[in-house]
């Protein structure tokens, strides 16, 4: 976890929660062996002053005890309290006096005990002391050594022992060492919780860095993804429409150096007229794809019929631009598209015939439109001038004019499709896309 300056906190073992919790835990503890000790202290001394002992060595006695007692747990406690180091042997972040002061808290008890064997009473708080500040052998040596002070004391001061002196004993030392080992097991337990908690509070903060970086890797994915998608759609839309426009405007200026020599005639101001039309259709059309570009929309072709009308369309243009004979097929038993698919085969169709349009200078161009049993196939020919097919596949700089043709590529293989291209300078230019039917979107109705 982090705290309020960014830094990491400490986790298990010897934890500031950890160690606040055993404090809390050993402050009730010391609160009620306090009062049980205060009890038994005033029982005792009363009993023995009613039993004929000199009450000014019963008072010595009980405020030598009381002093060295109430002395320990002030300053002990107060050490804990602010974090200082009075963890014991057994346990260091249980609070606990350290030993000697036990063992001092056993002597006086003895100077006590030998004044009045009332104060054998004192007993069940070393045991209570020894069973969880002491180590387990250490603990019990002490116990058993308590014990014996014990059993011994009406021997000295009565000269008689009973059952009752033994097996009370006995069992109340028994009593408090398990009492004071079943309190470690406590603070241990309650600690073992805070780490825990500590632990998962931790692998959350890492679950969510790491959410947060396998966002931002699908944001950058995305990202790149939606640009890629971009530069093929500016490219096969306004980047021809612009293609088209300069080439109008190149046949203009021609048309306009023919007159220049004099008088323009009325055919030449309508020679002069068509391409500037054409312009300005294609400058509309070139409007219309960038505003559906960044609204993520569907091509304006598909809009207004399926594939094959708009493949219909586009031919009658190029001829009606260019002069080119054209022919389209279509077969009959060719299914629903999905939409993606159709965007796919258009945008290929469109670059297709742009790069006819610029650099093929054909006579004639045929499109068909194949129901290929297992797949949807686009074949484009031409009769153009052809190029280098094997030079273009082989080439890496899409700055030599081949983006469009690895564009069409690319689209259709994230389709599960592909592209094939047949050309040599001098032979035309055969292209066939495909899509197979069983690895289209599904979900899209043409």
């Amino acid at each position: 976890m982090t705290d309020a300056s960014g830094s990491r906190a400490p986790l298990a073992g010897g934890v500031p929660g950890a160690r606040l919790r055993a404090v809390s835990v050993a402050r009730w503890m010391r609160t009620g062996q306090t009062l049980i000790t205060a009890v038994l202290l005033a029982v005792g001394a009363t009993r023995a002053v009613v039993d004929g002992t000199s009450a000014a060595w019963v008072v010595a006695a009980s405020v030598v005890f009381a002093g060295w007692y109430g002395a320990g747990l002030l300053l002990f406690g107060r050490a804990a309290h602010s974090g200082g180091q009075t963890g014991t042997a057994v346990d260091p972040a249980v609070p606990a006096p350290p030993a000697w002061w036990i063992i001092g808290l056993a002597a006086i008890w003895v100077g006590a005990v030998v004044v009045s064997a009332e104060f054998v009473w004192l007993a069940f708080p070393l045991w209570l002391f020894a069973g969880y500040a002491l180590r387990l052998r250490w603990a019990v040596a002490y116990s058993a050594a308590v014990f014996a002070i014990v059993v011994a004391a009406p021997v000295l001061h009565n000269g008689a022992l009973t059952y009752a002196d033994v097996i009370g004993p006995l069992v109340g030392g028994v009593f408090a060492l398990g009492i004071s080992r079943g309190f470690l097991q406590l603070v241990r337990d309650a600690r073992e919780r805070q780490r825990l908690v500590e632990s998962l509070v931790e692998t959350q903060h890492e679950m969510a860095g790491l959410q947060d970086e396998l966002a931002r890797t699908q944001r950058e994915s995305g990202a790149m993804a939606e640009r890629t998608r971009l530069s093929r759609d500016i490219h096969d839309t306004v980047a021809q429409s612009l293609t088209s426009i300069g080439m109008l405007a190149r046949s203009a200026q021609e048309a306009a150096r023919t007159d220049a020599v004099g008088p323009i005639s009325a055919r030449g101001r309508k020679v002069a007229s068509m391409p500037l039309a054409q312009i300005e259709r294609l400058s509309h059309e070139a409007l219309a794809d960038v505003r559906r570009i960044v609204a993520a929309l569907a091509p304006a072709e598909l809009e207004t019929g399926a594939l094959a009308g708009a493949l219909a369309r586009m031919l009658e243009r190029l001829a009606d631009e260019t002069g080119i004979a054209t022919e389209l097929h279509v077969d009959e038993t060719l299914p629903a598209l999905p939409t993606a698919t159709e965007v796919a085969l258009l945008r290929t169709a469109q670059s297709a015939l742009a790069n006819v349009r610029a650099h093929a200078a054909a006579r004639r161009v045929v499109v068909n439109l194949v129901d290929a049993e297992e797949a949807v196939r686009l074949d484009i020919v031409d009769d153009g001038a052809g190029f280098d097919a094997a030079a273009w596949d082989a080439a890496r700089d899409i700055t030599d004019g081949g983006y469009g043709l690895r564009a069409m590529r690319d689209r259709l293989r994230e389709l599960g499709g592909g592209l094939e291209v047949e050309s040599a300078p001098g032979d035309g230019t055969a292209l066939s896309a495909h899509v197979p039917f069983g690895l289209m979107p599904t979900g899209e109705a043409s």
